[in-house]
């Protein structure tokens, strides 16, 4: 399954209606993230109202796509509804790996010459609304889709260039592990993260995380073949490693 493909405004209407109406969640101003991401934000988590972006200045090599997913991942598991507009690459794969129930999330993989309407549409009945940035947005889109979010209580995520974010979260580096002198296979990255913003969160601050970009190179917790083997009762196969979505490495 790959999630809920919204194709039409008929379709947007039908989500958006149950998916504020069965939201449990509304009381709580706070929405849960990953906690290796929860010290980039001033509250430890998605304040409900709220403008979060992710730069996106080199999707493809820096992971900016996998650190937008993990910031879904907390919120889509404790029961969020959220949705993604205009990113028609986004893979439900690499979405169910990091934890995101796929039964919650509304993809818009091409919104069309209406991109401003789409996402507004969204922000009224869903929890967490990444949007891609269609380029350059006018100074008056960017303020009203930000108070609509702060009147609906949604969290807004626009997915590239935006002036006037609460926090601006980045991929600064990214570094593969895994191939050797022409050979082996790339296991994990390790990708250091900037947040920048305003008011609560105007110090920057970065983190460095394993992050995976495909099932893959999904990072595991390590655990030594005689720990596992000690543990396994007798007669029944050695459990396998969890994985994890993230990683700590430093801040």
């Amino acid at each position: 399954m790959a999630g809920r493909m919204v194709v039409g405004s008929a379709a947007l209407a039908d989500l958006v209606r149950p998916a504020s109406g069965s939201d449990q969640a509304g009381a709580h101003r706070m929405l849960p993230v990953l906690p290796e991401l929860a010290g980039l934000l001033p509250n430890r988590g998605l304040r409900r109202g709220s403008t979060v972006a992710v730069g996106n200045d080199h999707p493809a090599r820096n992971g900016s796509t996998s650190l937008v997913l993990a910031l879904l991942a907390e919120a889509s598991r404790a029961g969020s509804w959220c949705a993604v507009v205009g990113v028609p690459t986004l893979g439900a794969v690499a979405a169910a790996d990091l934890g995101i129930d796929l039964d919650r999330l509304a993809l818009v993989p091409h919104p069309g010459p209406e991109w401003a309407t789409v996402v507004a549409a969204l922000i009224d009945g869903v929890d967490v609304v990444v949007a891609a940035v269609p380029g350059t947005v006018s100074a008056s889109v960017v303020s009203r889709l930000a108070a609509r979010a702060r009147q609906r209580g949604s969290v807004l995520v626009p997915y590239g260039q935006w002036a006037g974010a609460d926090v601006t979260l980045r991929v600064m580096r990214g570094v593969w592990e895994g191939l050797g002198q022409g050979r082996g296979r790339l296991r994990r990255r390790e990708v250091t993260i900037s947040a920048r913003g305003r008011g609560a969160a105007a110090r920057p601050k970065e983190i460095r995380v394993w992050m995976p970009g495909d099932r893959s190179t999904r990072a595991t917790t390590s655990t030594s073949p005689e720990a596992v083997s000690a543990k396994a009762p007798s007669g029944q196969a050695p459990p396998t490693a969890r994985r994890t979505s993230l990683t700590l490495v430093g801040k």
